[in-house]
């Protein structure tokens, strides 16, 4: 609660997180801590920008599928780094919270983690140049795997590291501007990938990306080491099957949490949505889908616009940003079906990228929502374990998640957008019956 000078420092702080106090409020982390927030929070907005542009140049959407069909690995390889993605980054996380628990400071996590990222995508790149087809297709996607599984180790840091940095009610801003640059770097990636690959060949252009990406790891990682992280109880530390018991429990005692998991479960429809929709408009209007470039631009745009709308609401209710986003879910849902099966005039691309909009803006509602909700939501010395069995929870329903590709295949794609629009509706009804994140711990046993 002390006076600050008006710094550079200060001053870039406070326009990109809002805080124009004078006395700045520091609730929820060290009283000691409470000076270091302008630093710790522009180099946290420093490592996301960094990640958020390495995963545009070597993630699973785009340049690791483009590496593999260059090298001549079989397709059905390409298939399996989605659902690695998911389950690597998500399933292992309750087996290391409680390691990482036993750190004072869990910053170091979060650097290893980065550290190495890093050296498994170079690894990717020696595979490429180094092993025949088939046997570099399978040591990537085994890289890629680890990659992801580090991945899930710096998420449940990270949450956990900035809540003990980051004040209450600046969290969500600062999960808001990491996400907006995220799609700024995005719709820049996409326009110089396009160029640049009209005129490359040869796997030469998508090794330099990915050792550009593991540059940038490193880079992320250095700046989450020079955080200032006051250290932290290390005390109860447990291996993964005590990790996993507290963890059921946990979801047992708190009907908040319960809750929370619930209402994640049911908009993980909104988050594994976009290649769902790609495909239905695909059917609708053939060929002219060739154009998805436009509809990834138009995701970037929507996370632009919307992020920082988001993470200020978060701040307020993160309550309130799930429920307002699983009801744009939905009705991302309801555009999709009008324009499908209305009159030929509506069935037009530029139309549908309305669709993509505003699916964009309820998935960017979703990450942030839920990121923002748990953060606050769950007591500083347990949070690694709340983040993490939620995370693995979900990274295991996330693999059943990949079975709602047969329900187009067996009952068309309008049936399944209209699922999906179920889902994101019965999510949001859900995160209306869930508590505040103030009230997390205690709504369900005294009446609340």
């Amino acid at each position: 609660m002390t006076q600050h000078p008006d710094t550079r420092l200060e001053r870039a702080y406070r326009i990109l997180s809002g805080d124009d106090s004078d006395e700045r409020s520091c609730e929820a982390i060290p009283d000691s801590a409470c000076s270091d927030v302008p630093r710790n929070y522009l180099l946290n907005i420093g490592n996301g920008a960094s990640t958020k542009l390495a995963e545009q140049l070597a993630g699973p959407n785009l340049v690791l599928p483009w590496l593999l069909s260059a090298l001549g690995a079989p397709a059905a390889l390409v298939g399996f780094l989605m659902p690695a993605k998911q389950v690597g980054s998500l399933a292992p996380q309750l087996l290391v919270s409680g390691q990482i628990r036993r750190l004072q400071r869990r910053k170091w996590a979060w650097v290893g983690a980065g550290l190495a990222q890093a050296a498994l995508l170079v690894l990717i790149v020696f595979a490429a140049l180094t092993l025949p087809p088939l046997a570099a297709g399978l040591a990537i996607l085994a890289l890629f795997t680890g990659f992801a599984i580090c991945s899930g180790v710096g998420s449940v840091a990270f949450q956990d590291v900035t809540g003990k940095t980051v004040p209450k009610g600046r969290r969500g801003r600062l999960l808001s501007v990491r996400a907006a640059i995220g799609g700024v770097l995005t719709l820049a990636a996409g326009a110089i990938l396009h160029l640049f690959f009209e005129s490359a060949g040869g796997i030469g252009v998508y090794l330099v990306l990915i050792m550009i990406a593991a540059s940038l790891w490193a880079l992320a990682a250095a700046l989450f080491l020079l955080l200032d992280e006051t250290p932290g109880a290390t005390d109860g530390g447990r291996n993964p099957v005590r990790e996993i018991r507290h963890g059921l429990a946990i979801s047992r005692d708190v009907p908040g949490y319960r809750r929370y998991m619930l209402t994640r479960g049911l908009l993980l429809s909104v988050e594994l949505a976009m290649p769902f929709y790609a495909l239905h408009g695909e059917q609708v209007f053939g060929g002219e889908v060739a154009a998805l470039g436009i509809f990834v631009v138009t995701l970037g745009l929507a996370s632009v616009v919307s992020s920082p709308f988001w993470g200020y609401f978060a701040d307020y209710s993160s309550r309130t940003v799930l429920i307002l986003s699983g009801l744009f879910g939905a009705l991302a849902g309801m555009l999709a079906l009008l324009i499908a099966l209305g009159p030929d005039t509506l069935q037009q691309a530029w139309i549908y990228t309305s669709v993509f909009l505003v699916l964009g803006i309820a998935e960017a509602g979703v990450r942030l929502g839920r990121k923002t909700y748990l953060v606050d939501a769950a007591p500083a010395d347990e949070r690694p374990l709340y983040v993490a069995f939620s995370n693995t929870s979900i990274g295991l329903l996330a693999i059943a998640g990949g079975g709602l590709g047969f329900v187009a295949q067996f009952f068309g794609s309008d049936a399944l957008v209209l699922l999906l629009l179920m889902l994101a509706l019965i999510g949001a009804a859900a995160a209306w019956w869930m508590p505040e994140a103030e009230r997390m711990l205690v709504a369900g046993r005294d009446g609340a």
